[in-house]
């Protein structure tokens, strides 16, 4: 892999029943890919995973792909990224995906989305990494989690600090925003 800011995408490996997630999913790859910002995925050709690889791939984004091999060999892996690994199972997938990535995008997703959005911040919590995670909130999607967080905070089972570990952005160019200021604290 190259050395250029990597962002993690987590996204549904359906498309969901209202069209604007898919949009989402296909304007955030084009932006990614059109800022020079390599994408890391779960390495699906379906759903919104597919639709973010593909806008990507068309306009010559860099878009590596992590995916278990039970789901390969069951056909739902893409075959033309730039990159493919192949893991034993989802734990090294998730790995992987964490050590790769400068940042961390969640679109819309079902419980694999959550599963991973939620391990992220854990990790940020405890200090296993410090990397941005930003929510786009399309069609308001994560504001029952973003209640559910609010609802720990208040009853004590998530410090209030940790609140602010989520970036919640309104589209995928807000997303963009939040990536171009991440980079320039990292430089």
């Amino acid at each position: 892999m190259n050395n250029k800011f990597s962002a993690c995408v987590f996204c549904g490996s359906s498309n969901g029943s209202n069209k604007i997630y898919s949009q989402a999913a296909e304007e955030l790859g084009t932006l990614l890919a059109n800022n020079d910002i390599n994408i890391v995925y779960g390495g699906g050709n379906t759903g919104l995973m597919g639709t973010l690889a593909n806008s990507a791939l068309a306009v010559g984004g860099h878009v590596t792909g992590v995916i278990p091999n039970f789901l390969q060999e069951s056909e739902v892996g893409h075959p033309n990224l730039t990159e493919l690994i192949i893991t034993d199972n989802m734990h090294d997938r998730k790995r992987l995906m964490y050590e790769r990535a400068d940042i961390f995008i969640s679109l819309p997703g079902g419980t694999g989305t959550f599963d991973e959005t939620i391990e992220t911040m854990t990790w940020v919590q405890l200090n296993i990494f410090n990397k941005e995670i930003i929510l786009v909130d399309i069609g308001a999607y994560w504001e029952p989690f973003l209640t559910l967080v609010k609802h720990g905070i208040k009853e004590g089972f998530i410090n209030k600090k940790n609140e602010s570990l989520l970036t919640l952005v309104q589209s995928p160019q807000k997303a963009i925003d939040v990536i171009n200021w991440a980079q320039q604290q990292k430089i």
